[in-house]
């Protein structure tokens, strides 16, 4: 007899043993049912993937940031000379003015004295409109173009048949652009009852 039978009797022993092998079952059910260990090349790999994903997330905010920041550089280099240009234009004004005050005749005549300053006054305006066009201003030129409110300031209406309504036929005023930006809008006479611009010539005169 074994020491669990002449301890316990052989029907305690006995059922000792059924609920042992009863039980050891219930425990590699148990076993089998828990959570798997986590496979470490999968976590690597997950890993890899979203440093991957920031990576190229902040490789393209820094080049939003760089295409900015040449944007603005380029931008205070064009537009920097802005006030001072728009100040010059005064100053070309007064010269355009003193010269249309010069009457026709009195160019025509003999007075060497007056053409030298003419002359003069005419070169001036060359020089300093020249200047502003090497930094970026650029003189309109509207007349015979469609009427556009982005760049022109109608001041009266001038009736013609023969032209196409709203279109520029005199300018009382030049207009001036920096780069894409305009520095002065022209002042301008516009006609109308005329018939109406085509609209290939007017998308063509707003590019």
């Amino acid at each position: 007899m074994t020491d669990e039978t002449k301890k316990h009797g052989p029907d305690e022993a006995v059922e000792n043993n059924v609920a042992a092998e009863a039980f050891a079952p219930q425990e590699a059910a148990a076993g089998a049912d828990a959570p798997a260990e986590p496979d470490p090349v999968e976590l690597l790999k997950a890993e890899n993937a979203e440093l991957r994903d920031r990576y190229l997330r902040l490789a393209a905010e820094m080049d939003n940031l760089r295409r900015r920041t040449e944007r603005d550089v380029k931008d205070a280099k064009s537009y920097s000379v802005a006030g001072f240009a728009r100040d010059m234009l005064a100053v070309s004004d007064n010269l355009r003015r003193a010269l249309d005050a010069i009457p026709p005749d009195a160019l025509a005549g003999n007075d060497t004295g007056l053409k030298a300053l003419a002359e003069g006054v005419e070169m001036t305006e060359r020089s300093m409109l020249a200047a502003l066009e090497r930094h970026g201003v650029r003189k309109l030129d509207p007349i015979g173009e469609k009427f556009d409110p982005n760049f022109h300031q109608a001041m009266f209406e001038v009736p013609n048949p023969d032209v196409a309504s709203n279109t520029v036929v005199q300018v009382v005023q030049a207009g001036y652009v920096i780069g894409e930006r305009v520095l002065r809008p022209a002042m301008v006479g516009v006609s109308k009852g005329g018939p109406k611009a085509p609209a290939g010539e007017a998308n063509a005169a707003q590019a």
